[in-house]
């Protein structure tokens, strides 16, 4: 039986813990961005965050992708990006050598130049998790974490919540920040950050850097 209690009571050290650290800020951001809004650069920012965290430490990914934006013309539009193809993702080669993941930001901009971003945007909205799998480097998590990044209230089911959720006697991630969303009126989206901080930064006390693959806490990227 999941252990309700023990969970609202871990979500409200973990308030307590995003406070501390100074990351409401993470939270904020979070809370401001609503699905139905987002937009072309929003969408190739974010898939390109996604991308790029996908097997690295976030903190390694902060440290260029203010770069890599500029290389990939801050994010503006597809055709912009489309139209200064191969300089964009040559110059973004200098500090990020995964020339595949990379042409993956190039193969969506495309995507979205060909089809329209509005086209794009329809399948999303209609079909979240299933439209953003057929993007390159985008798989299920990934796609909750790119998702969520746009503003759907959804959890990302990542290894740390997950074992979270186990150890609680949840049957998912979602079923756990679910029931956290239901007594507390917080998005479930914004449930899922908090956790994941808190979390993480018990298996990162120094907070020098996220655990590899995620990428929730830069509000600047994305956000």
């Amino acid at each position: 039986m999941a252990n309700t209690t023990l969970a609202l009571n871990i979500f409200a050290d973990a308030m307590r813990h995003v406070e501390r650290r100074g990351s409401h800020h993470e939270v904020e951001w979070q809370r401001s961005v609503h699905f139905q809004d987002f937009d072309e650069s929003d969408l190739l920012r974010q898939s390109a965050w996604v991308i790029l965290c996908s097997g690295f430490r976030v903190s390694t990914v902060e440290q260029i992708f203010d770069h890599i934006s500029l290389c990939f013309c801050e994010w503006e539009s597809a055709h912009a990006i489309v139209s200064t193809y191969p300089a964009c993702r040559d110059a973004a080669l200098a500090s990020f050598g995964h020339r595949s993941k990379l042409n993956s930001i190039v193969e969506i901009a495309r995507r979205v130049h060909r089809e329209g971003f509005h086209a794009v945007k329809r399948k999303i909205l209609c079909d979240p998790i299933g439209e953003l799998q057929t993007f390159p480097y985008i798989g299920r998590v990934t796609a909750a974490h790119l998702a969520k990044n746009l503003g759907w209230d959804v959890a990302k089911p990542d290894r740390h919540l997950a074992r979270l959720s186990e150890h609680l006697g949840f049957s998912s991630v979602r079923d756990l920040c679910n029931t956290i969303a239901a007594s507390t009126g917080e998005a479930v989206n914004v449930i899922d950050l908090i956790l994941w901080r808190y979390l993480s930064d018990q298996r990162c006390p120094a907070h020098d850097g996220q655990p590899q693959g995620d990428g929730r806490g830069r509000e600047r990227s994305r956000k």
